[in-house]
């Protein structure tokens, strides 16, 4: 059995497979040497009583004379026929040469008797002459020895069986080879993935219900998972390795500096708040970095629910003009676009059902979405309004629908976007104006409002217009509550 346990699983199968089909084989030859002898019984039984019926209808007895008609056989296919008197004397007929024994006569009995060494059947009917007269027929058949037909089927066993067995083995081999064969490709494409470090390649077996299509299915998600999560790994070293390095440096030189030089009380004051701003700076990009990281690998989900987007976006503005100044962000409530529920109200009276317009209008800016991402999208873009904006310039907030869409925009009169740029705002790190300096930021910002605006089937798009500023429209599909009106 240790030899079995170390096999391959298709060696295995194959050694079971044809274990079974010996065993199987072997019951098989039982049962035909079982169903031989009784065939052969029964085929033996019914060729008696067949010859004897019909020699019974070609003789009679009458007056104590013996009348055979034409057409009897006393011989015929191996049957002999014997007439003997009431009696018991022999009349016509000859017994077989090994026959020799005393049988006493059963009418319509038919059953075996051995005699001179050899077994035979026997049947005995018998034919009448008037109430008390009359005379014997019985029919002897020699049956054939079973040893001899039990060696003739164990003979061609012993060829045919061993043949049997060897191609099964071989043909359950090959099927199991071919079952196998996709079994084999996904080990290859592991095996050539661990080998090769490349996560883009996938198994690729055509679709199927089978338990190899299920599994390379689940091996080409898992493997997809993988990539994204490598991808977004090596995005991130890279990333903060790049965006860390002039913090960094800024830092260690102002140490350096602070170190090697008497530095005055107003020196030493300057050195520790730009090295504040400049951890602070780091603090919030590694926070940014390490957010979009989970986003993309799926380990922060966004929580969706129902939520009233111009609800939020009064929220945010409430809180964030207590910084900037309620003159310079403002919330400015748009109206709704049309929709045919809001038709088919203005059609209604001025009265009861005209009360459930604002409702109406309320379902127009209903999303489903995570309230907290919405959010820090929404201070995204009011953040990005100022920081690119004019010195004493504005932002302005408005929300509303359109064409089974909620629109959130964010506008500015800031400095714009030169067109060359506006494609290029949504990548990691891109700046159109580095020369900003640390006002500017680390570039992260619109990066991550298209990626929470893509985690809610979203989509984000700009307007801008160079030294007049810039409006982004976060496009978010409606959800559209049931309203029931009584009329």
């Amino acid at each position: 059995m240790k030899v079995i346990r170390n096999r391959s699983v298709k060696w295995k199968i194959t050694w079971w497979l044809t274990l079974l089909m010996a065993l199987l084989s072997g019951l098989l030859l039982m049962f035909m040497l079982t169903i031989s002898r009784s065939v052969t019984t029964r085929t033996s039984m019914n060729q008696l009583s067949r010859t004897m019926r019909d020699n019974a209808a070609r003789i009679a007895y009458t007056d104590g004379r013996l009348q055979i008609e034409d057409g009897f056989q006393f011989y015929l296919g191996g049957v002999s026929t014997l007439v003997y008197s009431r009696g018991g004397a022999l009349m016509a007929g000859q017994l077989p040469v090994s026959f020799s024994t005393d049988e006493p006569f059963e009418n319509g009995s038919l059953r075996t008797v051995s005699a001179g060494g050899n077994r035979y059947l026997m049947l005995d009917l018998w034919i009448p002459s008037g109430w008390e007269d009359g005379v014997w027929l019985r029919g002897l058949l020699e049956l054939p020895e079973d040893r001899y037909g039990t060696n003739n089927i164990l003979r061609v066993a012993s060829v045919a069986l061993p043949l049997f067995i060897l191609l099964a083995a071989a043909g359950g081999y090959l099927i199991v080879r071919r079952s196998f064969r996709p079994l084999d490709q996904i080990s290859a494409t592991a095996s050539a993935i661990s080998e090769a470090k490349d996560l883009s390649r996938r198994i690729g077996l055509p679709p199927g219900k089978d338990e190899f299509s299920r599994l390379a299915e689940t091996f080409d998600s898992l493997f997809e998972r993988l990539e994204r999560s490598f991808e977004a790994e090596s995005q991130f070293t890279a990333d903060a390795s790049h965006e860390l390095r002039t913090p960094v440096s800024i830092i260690r030189g102002a140490c350096e500096y602070g170190m090697k030089y008497d530095e005055t009380a107003e020196e030493r004051k300057e050195t520790l708040e730009m090295i504040h701003r400049q951890t602070v700076k780091m603090s919030e990009l590694i926070t940014q970095l390490l957010s979009m990281t989970r986003l993309e690998q799926g380990t922060e989900l966004p929580e969706m629910t129902e939520l009233n987007l111009t609800a939020l976006a009064e929220s945010v503005v409430e809180e964030m003009a207590a910084d900037y100044g309620e003159e310079r962000l403002q919330f400015a409530a748009e109206e709704p676009a049309k929709s045919p529920e809001d038709t088919d109200i203005q059609g209604c009276a001025d009265t009861e059902e005209y009360a459930g317009k604002a409702e109406t209008r309320a379902g127009l800016s209903m999303v489903r979405g995570d309230a907290a991402l919405l959010t820090r999208l929404l201070r995204n873009l009011i953040d990005n309004g100022f920081k690119y904006g004019r010195p004493d310039g504005h932002v302005w907030v408005s929300v509303s629908g359109e064409n089974g869409e909620v629109l959130l925009k964010v506008r500015d009169d800031g400095i714009g976007i030169p067109p060359e740029h506006q494609e290029k705002i949504w990548q990691r790190f891109y700046q159109v104006d580095p020369s900003r300096g640390e006002a500017s930021g680390a570039g992260l910002g619109l990066a991550m409002v298209s990626q929470i605006a893509r985690l809610h089937g979203g989509s984000m798009s700009l307007e801008s217009v160079p030294d007049a500023g810039s409006v982004f429209t976060l496009h978010l599909p409606a959800y559209l509550p049931e309203v029931s009106y009584e009329f």
